[in-house]
């Protein structure tokens, strides 16, 4: 194996890591005929004004290599160039809470990794179904994603109430930059969780 492969192999091993988590979610079938035309539109920039803060971070992301190396020759300007990505990323904030209703909308639990997800839905879907998904992350992080469902399970019910149906889903017609928004997402939540389990630990110990 060569050093180029190596990174993308590293990448593709942790799309596979999973984690339980809450995020603002919403999905709809895409209708026959339509897919050719979204992709087309999404990969012009053009998909809509809900991915502002995602394209925002995959930006400054490629960027921070070449500030830390301004920082290290002169921190007044790389502390100049942070500050104008901060006013950028409140100004992107901004636009997407009063032009999007999901900025307000509930948390859905769900379970999520860079090459699928889990989440429990009031209707079933038909297994093969092509979905588009609106998922909003921590952050106004928005991302249009579009996923093939491979399973549906209802659930069971609790009284009287019709139990909702566990939906599973895989990832298709990913970009880079989308896949690298969720494995960054991912991985900071594990690393929270490993964070809080080792401060419970710790406190447990001192009992």
């Amino acid at each position: 194996m060569t050093d180029d492969q190596q990174p993308d192999l590293f990448r593709e091993r942790r799309g596979f890591f999973r984690i339980d988590d809450t995020v603002a979610l919403s999905f709809q079938a895409v209708p026959p005929g339509s897919l050719a035309k979204k992709l087309e539109r999404q990969e012009k920039g053009l998909e809509s004004d809900f991915t502002i803060m995602s394209n925002l971070s995959v930006i400054s992301q490629e960027m921070s290599g070449v500030l830390r190396k301004i920082e290290g020759v002169s921190p007044d300007i790389a502390h100049y160039l942070k500050s104008l990505d901060q006013k950028i990323d409140l100004l992107g904030k901004a636009f997407l809470t009063w032009t999007n209703e999901m900025a307000d909308q509930p948390a859905s639990a769900v379970n999520l990794s860079a090459s699928g997800m889990a989440f429990n839905a009031p209707e079933p879907t038909e297994i093969g179904t092509l979905l588009e998904l609106k998922i909003l992350l921590p952050f106004f992080t928005g991302l249009i994603l579009y996923a093939e469902v491979v399973a549906c399970e209802k659930l069971p019910s609790e009284g009287e109430e019709s139990g909702l149906y566990q939906t599973r889903v895989n990832f298709t017609h990913l970009r880079d930059r989308d896949r690298d928004v969720l494995i960054r997402h991912v991985l900071q939540r594990q690393s929270e969780s490993l964070r809080k389990q080792r401060l419970e630990r710790e406190d447990k110990s001192l009992r």
